[in-house]
């Protein structure tokens, strides 16, 4: 089977996670990597086995088939620019872009060029959302009504070694986390028609606690707390909080309602376990995974990506659902600024689940 050849962009702390669980796909291979830091690519080359280039010479290889950009979010549109115009496809760490207007023309660019482009997470591809896909395509919980989707937590100075780039623009929980669990609800629900939204930041600055930089004290530009309602074109209608203001708190990542049931959803930032279902007037009962892919499996969506361009199906992580994602996102903020409901100009259609039976790193034609 021949492999796809990738050049990575980006070496930073989240490479590593790719590079690992791509030895599991028979499609990938990545061959090369980037860095505006020489050292950090040459540091991953030694470490995964391949070669580090400048990020000019990399794009524009003819052995690269698909760029797969890691680097910050504000340099999404600019790397994935250039590889378009080296005739590259493109696959994207989350979110796609800042810029909303930027994004769409970086999509046009790649449909001028019969170019794929892929956005993360893939997470929801893992066997516990690709599950709960299942469950509510069997209609286990009747027509979905309602739902949450949380994530709160004090913040990333904790533990992260570089975590100024949280509370900079670009970052923030709604940029940084608000994708897992706005896609795997776009891969479930379907797309948003509208949002409305409040946002705040709880604090001015944020003091490091993480041992290389302990003491050193961060200036917030960004919100810290966003809360909001979803109205989905299903009907659907689900309240989302991300926040890194809340000290503790037990309330679940995910959980869907409908006329028949309920769904507590597994951790979208994972790819496992546990999926819960309950009817009326019943206990919770936790439902068997039915697919593959409960640990760390980033780069699944990139290898779902190369499969598809070989055999002509859409890709899974496909660019139309990341920018619709983004637009969410940017409708958030906005409805928070004016107090406004913000109807969602774009749409998507859902990525299709996974069949069953999959055998370990193959990916469906």
């Amino acid at each position: 089977m021949r492999k796809s050849k990738v050049g990575v962009v980006g070496c930073g702390k989240i490479s590593a996670a790719y590079f690992k669980a791509a030895k599991k796909f028979r499609d990938l291979e990545y061959v090369f990597c980037a860095d505006v830091n020489f050292a950090a690519a040459s540091a991953a080359a030694v470490e995964f086995g391949c070669q580090a280039l400048s990020v000019d010479e990399l794009v524009r290889h003819l052995d690269v088939e698909m760029v797969l950009n890691l680097t910050t979010p504000q340099a999404h549109v600019a790397v994935n620019t250039l590889a378009l115009k080296a005739g590259k496809h493109v696959y994207v760490e989350k979110p796609l872009a800042l810029d909303l207007d930027a994004a769409r023309v970086m999509l046009e660019l790649a449909a001028q060029r019969g170019l794929r482009v892929g956005c993360a997470p893939d997470t929801f591809l893992g066997a516990g959302l690709q599950t709960v896909r299942k469950i509510l395509d069997d209609g286990w919980i009747g027509t979905p009504l309602s739902g949450t989707a949380i994530m709160m937590a004090p913040g990333h100075e904790r533990w992260h070694p570089n975590p100024a780039f949280y509370y900079q623009t670009g970052g923030g929980p709604l940029f940084d986390m608000g994708p897992y669990y706005l896609t795997a609800l776009v891969m479930l629900l379907g797309p948003v028609q509208t949002v409305m939204g409040m946002a705040g930041k709880g604090f001015a600055e944020r003091i490091c606690t993480c041992e290389a930089l302990h003491g050193e004290r961060l200036p917030v530009s960004v919100n810290t707390h966003v809360t909001g309602v979803l109205r989905f074109h299903c009907g659907a209608m689900v309240t989302m909080i991300m926040s890194f203001d809340v000290a503790k708190h037990s309330c679940p990542c995910l959980e869907l309602h409908g006329t028949l049931g309920s769904l507590a959803l597994p951790d979208p930032n994972g790819f496992g376990g546990p999926v819960r279902f309950a009817r009326r007037a019943q206990e919770w009962a936790e439902v068997p995974l039915l697919f593959g892919y409960l640990e760390n499996s980033r780069s699944i969506g990139l290898a779902d990506m190369a499969r598809a361009i070989r055999s002509g199906r859409p890709h899974r992580c496909h660019g139309a659902m990341a920018l619709h994602v983004l637009e969410v996102m940017r409708a958030l903020e906005q409805s928070a600024a004016t107090g406004r409901t913000e109807q969602i100009q774009s749409t998507c259609e859902r990525p299709a689940p996974l069949p069953m039976g999959l055998l370990e790193g193959v990916l469906d034609d």
